[in-house]
């Protein structure tokens, strides 16, 4: 209880709540199954990011390997016209 205290007072000397503030102070008040929730959901989020970041560099690694093994068409105008 005396920890939402401090932080809600240093919130009122400050002249501008920033949005990461007004979000934290929502989240410490829910209840700690909701805040575990936000947990998974949010590593859940990271792990998706990361798995789409590993295909881009597959299909980026993929294509510069094509590309240099005279596979696919050096002239950008015609890549796409096969």
């Amino acid at each position: 209880m005396l920890r939402k205290a401090k932080y809600a007072i240093m919130i009122s000397q400050s002249k501008e709540i920033t949005t990461v503030d007004a979000l934290w102070v929502l989240i410490q008040n829910q209840t700690k199954a909701v805040r575990q929730a936000l947990v998974r959901r949010l590593l859940a989020e990271e792990t998706k990011t990361k798995e789409q970041q590993a295909m881009v560099k597959d299909s980026l690694t993929r294509a510069y390997d094509q590309l240099h093994s005279g596979q696919i068409h050096t002239d950008v105008n015609n890549i796409f016209a096969d």
